[in-house]
């Protein structure tokens, strides 16, 4: 059984469920950092609940909408640029914490299973090219950058605190050739 059967349950959504569906997306992608929307024809329901899984635990919002829902769910947030753009069967996902949760977890699963294919990047309102999924995948995370950032404003303190230690040093082996020399000489 073949995941894009799921589409046509999408159809027979009533009103009021659309409408649910529309707002949900609508918070998610107020909130969220950075946008990927890929195509899944052909993935089987085993592995897009295994993509789910993996989404689940890097915090990206991941799911199946019908175009006609996503372009209106997408009004008025950073990820309008997407809107004309989406046709076909697409995933949506969103990451939620980390720029690049979103990406990493498209990409590392579409290393296994060719069939997920990156048609669409967006990050802060700029709709990308597909093959920028890379980038934005190697994008730090936020312990990531911490450490990093960390690593650079501690690196001048450091920096002075083995000057400041060696001043000292170099003066006790000063004092102490002087010292070394009169006593050869006396």
């Amino acid at each position: 059984m073949y995941f894009n059967r799921l589409e046509v349950d999408l159809v027979a959504l009533s009103l009021e469920e659309k409408k649910t569906v529309v707002a949900e997306v609508s918070e998610v992608a107020a909130n969220a950092h950075s946008a990927i929307a890929a195509e899944y024809l052909g993935i089987d329901v085993t592995d897009m609940t295994v993509l789910r899984a993996k989404a689940r635990e890097a915090s990206v919002y991941i799911r199946v909408v019908k175009n006609k829902l996503a372009r209106r769910a997408l009004e008025g947030t950073a990820f309008e640029c997407m809107s004309d753009s989406l046709k076909g069967p697409l995933v949506l996902a969103f990451s939620q914490e980390d720029p690049g949760a979103a990406a990493r977890v498209i990409s590392d699963f579409s290393k296994d299973n060719n069939k997920l294919v990156v048609k669409l990047v967006a990050i802060g309102g700029k709709l990308l090219e597909a093959g920028d999924i890379k980038r934005l995948a190697d994008m730090p995370t936020k312990d990531q950058a911490i450490s990093m950032l960390m690593s650079v404003m501690s690196a001048p303190v450091t920096k002075l605190a083995r000057t400041l230690k060696e001043v000292p040093t170099k003066l006790t082996r000063a004092v102490a050739a002087v010292r070394d020399q009169k006593q050869q000489a006396g």
